[in-house]
């Protein structure tokens, strides 16, 4: 029987309930949305001369993993240049590394770092100056992204594409000044996996009327992941083209391999002796650049060839962050240490609104997250959907790298399917080559390759200016 007091008492239960779910709704609002704007930076004398946003999203069903992000408007016309949604490869680099090494504003002034706070300063052919960008810590466990639960942190390939999708969305939702703007989706390295499926999830969102709708126009790679047979077994014939081994070690190797450098027979002693010479050959190569020179840091002489790149880092910053005085920045990698140091101060993390007690020491690219599962190993069959569509693709490759050697992003390109539009010819910067490029063009798709003369992996670190001019020019449909 229902009486009056247990009507009051039941009406004041849904009362407090409701008022209790109004309060969490606006904590996990707060908590899934939050941004801002940063002006000053310590290291940089003064106002920043561009607008930086940072913040996070949450995505997840109850918003456990919180994504953080760097966002910088267009130094030239933010209302009318396109947003650029950028991944960083590893899987597991921060995002600050493309902004900081690659294509972002900001970066660090090395020739006066003394071993105390880095000195920031701007890079002047960051592609910020022709596109506003965001720069994602993904997956969960990269840079400043962290999860509530521990079950939040367990994520894919797969997963974080979808996380990634998510996250779009709601910045955009978020950002409506932006939804008339043309998208662009890039990455580089490993996000050559992440970004077709990521491109795959906007035009499933879009056909299925999905809100925000998306201005997608296309989408770009740098030194791409791709497919891990091709990637790997092109590494032979690349060495071979850069006289890195003789005629007669690449003949040795292709006959008794059988032009297959990944999947030979172990019992097969004479191809196994000749990839055991090749990898001796390239011990003391910078597999990044290979007119580099080899600094990282390791105890005892290396007998095998470490083909991760996160792997030798982690070795190196081990030895300089313990060292009291640091050696002079003549190799390329000692300069990531500046980012470890200005990332790991508390008054930096104050200053882009990093969340207390979120997440320990920042790392740029961990040598491998535990909880991460690497579940595609091919891009390829998504490249080849994308080719049904009205899109653009810029791939580029900066031509001395051998980690994802430019012959097996041609390759992969070629098997497409796609006819050749305009022949592989020399494109150029300030009256000099600059690198070479191919186009390719159907009835949908319109896809050019270009390489970079001269730089390694990836591309923007290394030709700053040279890449600025190929990527505007491909946002203004201008021939490269």
């Amino acid at each position: 029987m229902c009486t009056k007091q247990t009507l009051m008492f039941n009406s004041s239960t849904r009362i407090v309930k409701m008022c209790l779910s109004i309060l969490l709704l606006l904590v996990f609002s707060t908590i899934a949305f939050s941004q801002s704007v940063i002006e000053y930076v310590p290291g940089y004398p003064g106002k920043l001369p561009f607008k930086l946003e940072t913040g996070y999203i949450g995505v997840g069903e109850t918003d456990e993993v919180q994504l953080f992000y760097y966002f910088i408007e267009s130094e030239r016309s933010p209302a009318n240049d396109p947003l650029l949604f950028w991944l960083t490869g590893g899987p597991g680099c921060s995002g600050f590394s493309a902004l900081a090494y690659e294509i972002g504003p900001l970066t660090f002034d090395y020739a006066s770092f003394n071993g105390t706070s880095p000195a920031v300063t701007v890079n002047p052919y960051a592609w910020t100056q022709v596109a506003n960008i965001i720069f994602i810590d993904a997956p969960v466990g990269a840079g400043f992204s962290y999860a509530t639960t521990s079950e939040g942190y367990y994520t894919s390939d797969t997963k974080s594409a979808q996380q990634s999708y998510t996250f779009l969305r709601k910045w955009l939702l978020d950002h409506p000044q932006f939804l008339g703007n043309q998208l662009y989706i890039g990455g580089d390295s490993y996000s050559g996996l992440i970004v077709p499926m990521l491109v795959k999830h906007v035009l499933e969102g879009l056909e299925a009327g999905l809100k925000p709708t998306m201005q997608l126009q296309g989408y770009l790679l740098g030194n791409p992941v791709t497919d891990s047979y091709t990637d790997v077994n092109f590494r032979i014939p690349y060495v071979h083209r850069v006289n890195l081994i003789s005629d007669e070690l690449y003949e040795a190797a292709r006959y008794n391999c059988h032009e297959d450098y990944v999947n030979y027979n172990i019992n097969n002693t004479l191809c196994v002796t000749a990839l055991q010479a090749i990898k001796e050959c390239l011990l003391q190569i910078n597999l990044a650049q290979i007119l580099e020179p080899q600094c990282a840091f390791a105890s005892g002489k290396p007998k095998e060839v470490e083909w991760d790149l996160r792997v030798q880092e982690f070795k190196t910053m081990n030895y300089l962050l313990s060292e009291t005085k640091l050696p002079e920045l003549e190799c390329r990698g000692f300069t990531y240490v500046l980012a470890y140091k200005w990332l790991n101060d508390d008054r930096v993390r104050k200053a882009l609104n990093v969340r207390e007690g979120t997440v320990g020491s920042w790392v740029r690219c961990p040598k491998a997250l535990s909880t991460y599962t690497e579940d595609v190993t091919s891009s390829v069959a998504y490249q080849k959907n994308l080719t049904e569509t009205g899109l653009r693709a810029l791939i580029y490759s900066g031509d001395h790298d051998i980690s994802v050697p430019w012959v097996a992003t041609y390759a992969w390109i070629k098997a497409l399917g796609v006819a050749v539009f305009d022949e592989w010819r020399p494109w150029y910067l300030d009256g000099q080559i600059a690198g070479y490029q191919v186009k390719f063009m159907n009835d949908h798709y319109r896809l050019t390759y270009v390489t970079v003369k001269g730089a390694g992996h990836t591309a923007p670190e290394y030709k700053h200016k040279e890449t600025l001019a190929m990527v505007d020019r491909f946002f203004a449909r201008y021939p490269i």
